[in-house]
């Protein structure tokens, strides 16, 4: 017996130093820097400049897209290239939507020449889309094959993205009931 409290001090002892190491050790691992995780629900710094309605995920992307008053030059143009009924028909589709903002980066000439050649229209729109549901996660170091042929590239991590190196991700993971959206500020160009 008389060993019996030594042995339970250096227990008690050896516990009371062990917790603050353990502590320490979880402590550090805490702060320790990991990749940010991917947003899961819409996200960057535009989302809030943007005026929509309440709820686009029942619409089809064309519509949806309609909702967006921020949206309307490449609403418009989506229409004069006749896609909107070809967009709206596709499953699961990714749209990089460039923005009004977007749209007034080009010169006048460039417009002019772009709404008036139907074909490089529905070449430069169609650039815009995959056929496939991208999400947040594979942004990161993303290379994707058009619906018009051509490959895009994302990267970025937490809720910084850029679509080619050029154009930013300024609100993205919008649903809608046929696409995933992410709205862009520059208009990307399918290469040569």
């Amino acid at each position: 017996m008389r060993f019996t409290a030594p042995r339970t001090a250096r227990a008690a002892t050896a516990t009371a130093l062990a917790i603050p190491l353990t502590l320490g050790g979880l402590a550090s691992q805490s702060y320790a820097q990991s990749p940010s995780p991917s947003p899961s629900g819409t996200f960057g710094t535009g989302c809030s400049a943007l005026s929509q309605k309440a709820d686009t995920s029942k619409d089809k992307v064309t519509e949806a897209a309609a909702a967006y008053p921020q949206l309307s030059q490449l609403v418009a143009a989506v229409v004069r290239a006749r896609l909107n009924s070809t967009l709206d028909g596709k499953s699961d589709i990714t749209v990089f939507a460039p923005n009004d903002k977007a749209f007034q980066k080009l010169t006048v000439s460039q417009v002019t020449s772009l709404l008036g050649n139907e074909a490089q229209l529905k070449k430069v729109l169609t650039y815009h889309v995959v056929g496939k549901k991208i999400t947040p996660n594979e942004l990161s170091k993303g290379s994707f094959t058009t619906v018009e042929g051509g490959k895009l590239t994302t990267s970025g991590s937490g809720t910084a993205f850029k679509v080619n190196g050029k154009a930013n991700i300024v609100c993205g993971n919008i649903k809608a009931a046929n696409a995933t959206v992410y709205v862009i500020d520059s208009v990307l160009q399918p290469p040569s």
